[in-house]
C-alpha cells in the first residue's frame, strides 16, 4: 500500500485542504421518558413506593430528574441513556402569581442533559452534555431542524469529543413524558412506563472538532481498487466493487491509542463508532473499519459499491457516530 502518502494527521488534513467541520443533524428516538420532580417525599421516603404515582400539583421552584432509553439515532438502532436535570420552574415575563418572572420565556427553565450514546453490544460511543432553557424559540442562526430551545452543546467525550452546536429536546413528542414523584422507585420505571411508550424525538445540531472525509492524494481522492492502485478515469471503480479507502476524522478505536500514536502494526484497531458509506445518496456496505496500522490518525475503510450504481462520477461520503464528512467524486464504469 501506499503508506508514503501520509503519516499524521497533519499531512493528511493538508491533503484534503483543510476544510473546516460543518455540522450534523442527528435524530433521536427516546422512549420510556420519566420526570421525577422533587420535593414530595423527605428522607428515607424517596424512591420507596413502586406504584405509578402522578405529580398533584406544580410547585413555582420545581426541580427535578429526566430519564429515558436511547434507542436510535437517524433510525440506527442503538442503546444509550439520557438524563435531563432540571434546576428551575417555568418562567414568564407576564406577572403571574405562582411564577417566575423574567425577561425570558421558558418551560422548564435551567435545564442540563446528559445523553449517553453506546453500540448495539454496550460499548460506549460517546456522551454530549448540553445546557440551556427550554424555550419556543430558536437560537438566532440555528438550521431548519432547530425550531425551539436555547440549549447549547457545552462538551463532549468519545466520538463527541470537542464537538459544539445545539439542542432541541423535543422535536416532536409521540406519547408525552410520564410525569411523578420523588416518592416513587425508579427501579419501577419500565414497568410504570405509560401505553404509549413515553417517546419523545429530540434533535442535535452536531459540529464536531473534526469530520469524516477521505483524504486527498496529488488532487484526488484516496479511493483505491484491491490491488492498491488508486481509482481514476483510466482505471474506474466497477459496480459491486469494493474498495479501499483512506480517511481522516472517523474518531476513537478499540483497542484505543494515545494521542499521536500510530495505530499498532500486529493487531486491527476497529473504528468504535457506527461507520456509514453513502454512493451517490445510496447507502453502501462496509467492509472494514479500522485505524491503518502504522499511521497516526489514518484510517482504513473498506467499502462495496452498491450493485447497479449508474457510470459516470459518482459522489462518496463517509459518516461516523453519524456525523458526516465532505462528499468526494470518484469515477464508476
Amino acid at each position: 500500500m501506499r503508506r508514503k502518502l501520509c503519516a499524521s494527521l497533519a499531512l493528511c488534513a493538508a491533503f484534503a485542504g483543510g476544510q473546516a467541520p460543518r455540522g450534523s443533524i442527528l435524530n433521536i428516538d427516546l422512549t420510556n421518558l420519566t420526570m421525577y420532580f422533587r420535593g414530595y417525599c423527605t428522607g428515607t421516603d424517596q424512591g420507596q413506593n413502586p406504584s405509578k404515582l402522578t405529580r398533584p400539583y406544580v410547585m413555582p421552584f420545581t426541580t427535578g430528574l429526566g430519564i429515558a432509553d436511547i434507542v436510535a439515532v437517524n433510525g440506527q438502532p442503538v442503546k444509550g441513556t439520557a438524563i435531563e436535570i432540571i434546576r428551575a420552574g417555568p418562567i414568564t415575563s407576564t406577572f403571574t402569581p405562582g411564577m417566575i418572572i423574567a425577561d425570558v420565556v421558558a418551560s422548564p427553565g435551567g435545564t442540563s442533559w446528559n445523553l449517553t450514546f453506546l453500540n448495539p453490544d454496550g460499548t460506549l460511543i460517546g456522551t454530549l452534555l448540553m445546557d440551556g432553557n427550554s424555550s419556543s424559540s430558536p437560537p438566532p442562526g440555528a438550521p431548519k431542524a432547530i425550531v425551539g430551545g436555547t440549549f447549547t452543546i457545552v462538551g463532549g467525550s468519545g466520538a463527541y469529543f470537542g464537538a459544539r452546536g445545539y439542542f432541541q429536546p423535543t422535536q416532536d413528542t409521540v406519547s408525552p413524558e410520564r410525569q411523578t414523584t420523588d416518592c416513587e422507585d425508579p427501579a419501577y420505571r419500565h414497568i410504570n412506563a405509560d401505553a404509549g411508550g413515553n417517546k419523545r424525538h429530540p434533535v442535535l445540531y452536531l459540529v464536531p472538532l473534526v469530520q469524516p472525509q477521505i483524504v486527498s492524494s496529488g488532487g484526488a481522492p484516496a479511493v483505491y481498487h484491491s490491488d492498491f492502485t488508486p481509482v481514476t478515469a483510466a482505471k474506474p471503480a466497477m459496480a459491486g466493487e469494493t474498495l479501499i479507502s483512506m480517511a481522516t476524522g472517523m474518531g476513537p478505536t478499540q483497542p484505543g491509542v494515545d494521542p499521536g500514536q500510530p495505530f499498532p502494526s500486529n493487531l486491527l484497531s476497529q473504528i468504535n463508532s457506527p461507520v456509514g458509506v453513502t454512493v451517490s445518496q445510496q447507502s453502501a456496505e462496509v467492509i472494514n473499519a479500522i485505524g491503518w496500522p502504522g499511521l497516526v490518525d489514518a484510517y482504513r475503510v473498506d467499502f462495496r459499491i452498491p450493485s447497479g450504481t449508474a457510470a459516470g462520477p459518482v459522489a462518496i461520503q463517509f459518516s461516523s457516530a453519524w456525523i458526516t464528512g465532505p462528499a468526494v467524486s470518484i469515477p464508476v464504469q
